[in-house]
């Protein structure tokens, strides 16, 4: 029995980076970041997402969030940021 962990793994950069990529793309103005914190936005929106859509009940315990909700929730966590940096 062979456990591919690191599979799993690399998925999770690859997505994270495109929900990174297309929050940042939606999102005005402009946001100089690099590969790291695009892929850590991306990671972090579909955690909100989900978590959000778990408590509305769009989403089951343990069900991911989808594609265009971790974007959604990337986009939040960017409006979060750029209200704190403001101040």
């Amino acid at each position: 029995m062979t456990i591919h962990i690191g599979s799993g793994l690399i998925y999770t950069i690859v997505i994270g980076f495109l929900v990174g990529l297309v929050a940042r793309f939606f999102y005005p103005g402009r946001d100089p970041m690099g590969f790291i914190f695009t892929t850590l936005l991306g990671i972090g929106g579909a955690v909100v997402a989900g978590y959000i859509g778990q408590a509305l009940h769009w989403y089951r315990i343990g069900q991911p969030a989808g594609f265009i909700g971790s974007v959604l929730g990337a986009i939040l966590i960017l409006l979060l940021v750029n209200a704190v940096a403001r101040r």
